[in-house]
């Protein structure tokens, strides 16, 4: 648990109760003294007054309400439909930091697309056992279906979102992988357009890199995955409907790139073909930027019940008609426990050392891991591999007894399915909450996007805040929020 050391020194009101404490601070040092790249920051919000900054917060919250940025809960008695929660202060990255973050994941992602061909084809990374085959072999996310299926250029995973922390020594470390349908994009570049008008002086002064080619690099990361024979490819965005906690971003994206959002129901598939239903006809389809899950593609491949899918449709993907980002199956590579094997996937396919490091992780499918896990449950993280957006985890030293128990009958029952990880400390960074400057923890998932040999990272990402005190979890879905990354230039 962090202690409280000191706060810090000023005169401001906004600053008057700011605390320090063993986290890593971004504004300030552990003396307190605000970093370099900070002060500019700083200097402006002693220019102002908190109720200039509040009237900026409303302005911002006006944005989001009246462009319709909003989340979904599941299973919230009091409304499904909210705006997303947004920080006012942006959180700023040097360009030197920027350079490790972006070498780092261009690393990772070009092992992990490696690693996904190999365990669909040869699967050569199993047979020297680097990586257990039953750990491949029993994830909930490996399609038998994928064995053989020719992928275009080797890349599985075009589009992928990586959760990265910054731990108290100040390094950068990765979280876990988001390699079937990251989300949060749209909020990245929706905040960059409030935060212009928000600060437009110190966002023009600072030298700010931008992030709003982001539509069109996807776009043409996209196309240049699309089966050979199709000089001008028709691209569609494939979401389970309005009803999706991500709805806003499908649309969202959909504009960005000028191409069609459609539901299963707007699709159809014949002779291993797929076409879009349209005023004019049926148009062919050539790529579908999928956000809907594996199980629910296509129900004559997966789930029977699925009335988002289209039938034949895997049939018409694995036929080489149509292309899928991110392709079906590389959820393996997402899997929490398979996460813990990444240093050494890395090491294995490209013979280099991990640029980012990986967070400390016990696998409670190994008896001495989970004799050390369930002997520390009051001071570990426990997670389940599967699940996203801060569900089926355990904060140890924020939990009961009770639920400490309940953890544990569950872990027993089904060990390969949790992991368990320190309770780490993550960066805290400034935010504007309830007419002060109080530091909030966060994380950061930037964007990579990857076709053939060509991969960009946005510089910046997502900053996602845990908005309630003392809280470790950034989840919007857990009473997270966001704010504005700024990634500057040298």
């Amino acid at each position: 648990m962090l202690t409280e050391r000191s706060t810090l020194a000023v005169g401001n009101p906004l600053f008057a109760s700011y605390p320090l404490d063993d986290a890593f601070d971004e504004m300030f040092d552990a003396a307190g003294k605000v970093r370099p790249h900070y002060r500019p920051l700083y200097q402006r919000l002693l220019e102002l007054s908190a109720a200039d900054l509040e009237e900026r917060q409303r302005f911002a919250n006006l944005t989001f309400l009246n462009q319709g940025i909003t989340f979904t809960v599941y299973g919230d008695d009091e409304g499904t439909e909210r705006i997303f929660p947004y920080d006012l202060l942006p959180r700023i990255i040097t360009d030197r930091e920027w350079a490790v973050i972006e070498a780092g994941l261009k690393q990772r992602i070009r092992a992990l697309n490696l690693f996904l061909h190999d365990i669909y084809h040869e699967a050569r990374i199993l047979a020297d056992k680097v990586i257990p085959r039953e750990l491949v072999y029993t994830c909930h996310h490996y399609r038998r279906e994928m064995r053989w299926v020719t992928v275009p250029q080797k890349v599985y995973t075009s589009v992928v979102g990586t959760d990265l922390v910054r731990l108290p020594s100040g390094t950068f470390a990765v979280l876990e992988d988001n390699l079937r349908v990251p989300s949060g994009v749209s909020y990245m570049l929706t905040n960059r357009g409030v935060m212009k008008r928000a600060f437009p002086r110190l966002f023009a002064n600072v030298g700010v890199q931008p992030i709003d080619h982001y539509g069109q690099v996807l776009l043409t990361t996209l196309r240049s995955l699309a089966p050979h024979q199709s000089l001008e490819p028709t691209i569609v965005v494939l979401t389970p409907g309005v009803f999706n906690s991500a709805y806003f971003e499908h649309t969202f994206l959909a504009r960005q790139m000028g191409v069609e959002l459609v539901e299963g129901r707007d699709l159809l598939v014949h002779d291993n073909v797929v076409y879009m239903r349209t005023t004019a006809g049926l148009r062919r389809v050539d790529v579908i930027y999928r956000r809907v899950d594996d199980d629910f593609i296509d129900p004559l491949a997966f789930r029977n019940d699925s009335i988002l899918g289209v039938p034949g449709l895997f049939n018409a993907y694995r036929a080489g008609n149509v292309v899928f980002a991110n392709a079906v199956g590389t959820g393996v590579a997402d899997d929490k426990a398979v996460y813990a094997y990444v240093p050494r996937i890395i090491k294995y396919y490209l013979d280099e050392e991990p640029i980012l490091p990986n967070v400390e992780t016990y696998l409670c499918d190994e008896p001495d891991q989970l004799r050390f896990v369930f002997e520390r449950l009051d001071q570990l993280v426990v997670k389940a591999v599967g699940e996203s957006g801060g569900y089926g985890m355990l904060i140890g030293p924020h939990s009961t007894a009770a639920e400490r128990e309940r953890f544990r009958a569950r872990i027993a029952a089904n060990p390969r399915n949790y992991i368990a990880q320190p309770t780490l400390q993550l960066s805290r960074a400034p935010c504007f909450i309830e007419g002060r400057v109080d530091p909030r923890h966060v994380d950061l998932r930037p964007y990579v996007l990857t076709s053939g040999d060509q991969i960009t990272v946005v510089p910046g990402g997502l900053t996602r805040v845990a908005l309630r005190r003392g809280s470790l979890v950034v989840n919007s879905s857990q009473g997270g929020g966001s704010k504005d990354t700024w990634v500057l230039f040298d």
